[in-house]
C-alpha cells in the first residue's frame, strides 16, 4: 500500500521500471453536467501537505488549491475544497475522497488533488479513473550553514544532524541504507516541509526532501545549499502527480484532463506555482 508520506518516493518502490499511465474502464454516468447545475466544484486535498495544501491564518493555501480553484473557475462553477487526512494508505485516501466517503460524514469529493499517477497503483484502484498528470517531483538532499558536505557518499554524514519526514522513502534511505549506520543521527518529523525547516532554523544540518518542499523553502528565506550528485543507492528517479475522479465520472475527468492540458501549455500551470517559488516540471506522462 501506498501511504503519502511514501508516495513522496514517487510511489518510489511502485513505480520503478513501469510506465505512468491511466487505468482503463468503461464509460459511466456523467457527473459533468451534474456539477454545472449544481454550480460547485467539490475537490479534496490533503491536510498538511505543504507546499501543496495546508492553512495558514485560518484559511487554505497552496499550489493545489490554487490549482483546484482555477479548475472550477474555468469549469464555470464555484470550487468547495476540502482537507482529508492522510490515512495507512493512497488506496484508503480515494476510498474516502473520491468513491465511497469517510468516518465521521466526511463526504467524497468530485476530484482528488495529489494522486500518484501511476500503471499499476491505477490498476488495483479500479472505482476510481488516474487523469491529468499536472507535475513531476522529485527528491533533493539540502543542507544549511556548511555543517555536512553534501557531495559526500552517505557514511560521511554520520555524526551530524538528519532530518527526515517520518515513515516516508527518505526517512527509509536515510536510517536503513548503509547498515544502518546513520540510524541514530536522523530526527522525525511530521511532515517533509517541518524537516526542511529544522534545518533553515538551526535545528538540523541536512535533510532530504521533495523538491517542492525545498525550493518552496528557499522562496521563504531559507538559505539551503542542494547536492549536485546523485544519492548512492537511491531508487526513486522521480515520480508523477495526477488527479482522481470516479470510475463514472469520466466526462468530468476529460473536461478536467482538456483544462490541465491547456494550463500547461498557456503557461498557466508555470505561473500558477511560481508565487511558492516552486518551479513546474511537467510530468513525463503529460
Amino acid at each position: 500500500m501506498i501511504s503519502r508520506r511514501s508516495l513522496l518516493g514517487a510511489s518510489a518502490a511502485l513505480a520503478l521500471g513501469l510506465l505512468p499511465g491511466m487505468v482503463a474502464g468503461p464509460l459511466g454516468a456523467a457527473p459533468l453536467g451534474k456539477v454545472r447545475e449544481l454550480g460547485v466544484l467539490r475537490v479534496v486535498v490533503y491536510k498538511d501537505n505543504r507546499p501543496w495544501s495546508w492553512e495558514e491564518g485560518g484559511r487554505l493555501t497552496g499550489l493545489d488549491v490554487d490549482l483546484a480553484r482555477a479548475i472550477a473557475a474555468k469549469l464555470g462553477v464555484r470550487a468547495d475544497i476540502a482537507e482529508l487526512a492522510a490515512d495507512e494508505s493512497v488506496d484508503d485516501d480515494l476510498r474516502h475522497g473520491v468513491w465511497k466517503g469517510g468516518l465521521l460524514g466526511f463526504a467524497p469529493g468530485d476530484l482528488m488533488l495529489h494522486i500518484p499517477f501511476d500503471r499499476t497503483f491505477a490498476a488495483r484502484n479500479d472505482q476510481v479513473a488516474i487523469i491529468a498528470p499536472y507535475y513531476r517531483e522529485s527528491f533533493g538532499f539540502v543542507g544549511a550553514g556548511g555543517e555536512v558536505d553534501l557531495e559526500a557518499p552517505p557514511t560521511g554524514w554520520r555524526g551530524h544532524r538528519l532530518a527526515a519526514e517520518l515513515d516516508s522513502i527518505p526517512d527509509f534511505y536515510l536510517i536503513g541504507s548503509f547498515g544502518g549506520i546513520l540510524a541514530r543521527d536522523v530526527t522525525h518529523y511530521p511532515s517533509g516541509a517541518q524537516a526542511v525547516a529544522a534545518v533553515a532554523s538551526g535545528k538540523a544540518d541536512a535533510v532530504l526532501a521533495s523538491r517542492a518542499q525545498i525550493e518552496e523553502a528557499v522562496h521563504g528565506g531559507a538559505k539551503l545549499s542542494l547536492r549536485k550528485g546523485p544519492l548512492p543507492a537511491f531508487t526513486s528517479p522521480g515520480w508523477d502527480i495526477g488527479m482522481a475522479v470516479k470510475e463514472s465520472s469520466r466526462t468530468l475527468g476529460d473536461a478536467v484532463e482538456e483544462i490541465v492540458a491547456a494550463m500547461a501549455s498557456s503557461g498557466e500551470m508555470k505561473a500558477l506555482f511560481a508565487p511558492y517559488g516552486v518551479e513546474w516540471t511537467p510530468a513525463l506522462a503529460g
